[in-house]
């Protein structure tokens, strides 16, 4: 049985006298003069089992792990949440996944347009960024510490061990700092109720990679796609590649996101070994006991109904989009980043940036809605908000459950089939019990 962990950014900030180093989105001056002032004064605060569920709306049942929406409480109100996978009490699990298949199930029933149900793995140091802080970092990956992703993303409150203090503003939703952190990502599962993608973002960059000015990508300085990391990524979207009918609620789709639904995921090598460059990532799912392969592409120009550098050259051709993917090394650079190790993500979230229109409605929004790539999923552009979801789906929540690792083929084979066997504790018939981390 493994255990999760609530992400730091979360946590209680103070100068261990619980006086708060952060309040109302703002460094307190006096506790956080300087980044390296900062992350001597105040420490992490940990988190009970009754705090999980309390505070921040994470819960276990059985082997389901459980994340609600909006949480209320006498100091707040939480907003969704970000959990890690754990080897033991002080480092993250690390998968390989090149030559492997995943599996997890997934139950987006009371996920509404707006939200984001995500299971992903992103290149987070083992120790949580003990190793590379010089001493400053002294909680780790037992409180949540070290995370990073293709995004560069600039919110975290401290970053290889300096608080993230410089030019900190926190009129933004969220606040955020001068320095950002890179890494490589491959989101297994970004969904709600309406619209699902899966997407490797490959980096120049081995990661964590911590970012200023253009290395950074940010959107706002027109350096998207300057940065150190494909931020678009190569997504597969059945509704965004013309199948509107495969993937949504009830018995009209192909796939019915009212009921659970295994989700798995093949890294598929070029030698079929661990050792071969990674040349396609296959999807395919499995609801009532029925497997169903991915949908397939009936965009002009684009074809297949998985990806590989074939496939992502010709959507981002027939799309117009810029090739970051490519820039970034494509599939080989994704590949080389799942080979050095990456931690799993499962979290909640909504959209302050963009409202979530880039999973689930029309985006961008200076594109017609008919150009080919823009309509990603059925939800209006005014629902997506946080504002609006925030306040009219609470009781949002996301469940995943079951997970496994295994050689490909092996996850989803029935018992006694006699072909195929997992390689590792997420065996064929063990299944990981989420759990929380005291």
């Amino acid at each position: 049985m493994k255990s999760v962990v609530l992400d730091s950014n979360w946590r209680w900030v103070h100068n261990g006298q619980y006086t708060n180093c952060y309040k109302d989105g703002a460094w307190v001056e006096s506790l956080c003069p300087t980044p390296e002032a900062c992350a001597k004064n105040c420490h992490i605060d940990g988190a009970s089992v009754a705090d999980y569920k309390e505070t921040y709306g994470i819960s276990t049942s059985g082997n389901e792990l459980d994340l609600d929406f909006v949480v209320k409480t006498q100091y707040g109100t939480n907003f969704g949440s970000r959990v890690y996978l754990l080897e033991d009490e002080d480092a993250y699990k690390m998968f390989h996944l090149k030559n492997r298949e995943f599996s997890v199930d997934v139950d987006m029933a009371r996920m509404p347009c707006g939200l984001n149900g995500a299971i992903y793995f992103v290149e987070m140091d083992s120790d949580g960024g003990l190793s590379r802080s010089k001493g400053l970092n002294k909680a780790g990956a037992a409180y949540g510490t070290g995370y990073c992703d293709a995004q560069c993303p600039h919110d975290m409150k401290f970053i290889n061990g300096l608080a993230n203090t410089v030019d900190w503003n926190s009129t933004l939703n969220p606040p955020v700092g001068k320095a950002g952190i890179c890494c490589a990502e491959m989101d297994i599962w970004e969904a709600n109720s309406r619209a699902e993608a899966y997407t490797p973002h490959p980096c120049s960059k081995t990661g964590p990679y911590a970012c200023e000015g253009e290395e950074c990508g940010d959107n706002e300085k027109d350096a998207r796609y300057k940065g150190v990391c494909d931020k678009d990524g190569c997504d597969f979207n059945p509704y965004r590649m013309g199948d509107k009918e495969y993937y949504g609620r009830h018995k009209k789709f192909k796939v019915d996101s009212t009921k659970k639904l295994t989700v798995v995921t093949q890294f598929v090598t070029s030698d079929g070994t661990d050792a071969g460059d990674l040349v396609d990532i296959r999807r395919y799912y499995v609801q009532d006991g029925v497997v169903m392969q991915n949908g397939n592409s009936s965009m002009a120009g684009v074809n297949g109904n998985s990806i590989t550098d074939e496939f992502c050259n010709e959507m981002k051709t027939a799309f117009g989009d810029i090739n970051d993917f490519k820039k970034k090394g494509g599939l080989k650079a994704m590949g080389e980043a799942l080979d050095r190790g990456m931690v799993l993500v499962m979290s909640l979230w909504d959209d302050s940036l963009s409202d979530m229109l880039w999973l689930d409605s029309d985006y961008p929004l200076n594109k017609k809605a008919s150009a080919p790539g823009v309509a990603r999923g059925p939800c209006k552009t005014t629902t997506g908000s946080p504002k609006y979801v925030r306040s009219k789906y609470p009781r949002a929540s996301a469940q995943y459950s079951n997970i496994k690792v295994g050689t490909i083929g092996s996850t989803q084979l029935p018992t006694g089939s006699g072909s195929g066997s997992s390689d590792d504790e997420f065996g064929d018939d063990r299944r990981l019990k989420a759990s929380v981390l005291i």
